[in-house]
């Protein structure tokens, strides 16, 4: 009997600092993902780069009618959002450098439905570019209820 208890006090001695280890590793809170977060992974040299075509007056309506031709049907209207893809109004969008976007557009997010763009041609891609960030970030709709 003597023996028993003692092998029971060894066990709660080992085991219960685990099953602490173990609850506290299983409360931790890890940051939400959300669909922006491809961006946070573009390799610096791609950050770092400039659209070439920055001011290129007719860079941004270019891309505008690439936008319609390769974008709209899943982004929406004015990059809204719409049923397969995110909206690209958003602030992470909108603050992600355009190296980032370009890189984002060449090499797509496959596993998320975003197809791989390289088959444009790299100015086409920079004029898409230019049009997302000539967007800004979208305004919430107005409440009608706050309304006086």
């Amino acid at each position: 009997m003597r023996l028993r208890k003692m092998v029971m006090i060894s066990l709660l001695i080992i085991v219960n600092p685990m099953l602490v280890l173990w609850a506290q590793e299983g409360s931790k809170t890890k940051e939400p993902k959300t669909v922006y977060d491809e961006l946070n992974k573009v390799p610096a040299k791609y950050r770092a780069k400039e659209n070439p075509l920055a001011r290129d007056p007719q860079a941004t309506p270019a891309g505008g009618v690439l936008f319609e031709e390769h974008c709209e049907e899943c982004h929406g209207r004015s990059a809204v959002g719409g049923k397969k893809a995110p909206s690209l109004r958003v602030v992470e969008v909108q603050q992600a450098t355009p190296g980032a976007l370009y890189y984002i557009l060449t090499n797509g997010v496959v596993r998320k439905g975003m197809p791989v763009w390289s088959k444009l041609p790299e100015p086409q891609r920079w004029q898409l570019v230019s049009y997302l960030k000539s967007l800004g970030v979208a305004r919430p709709a107005s409440d009608p209820a706050k309304t006086p």
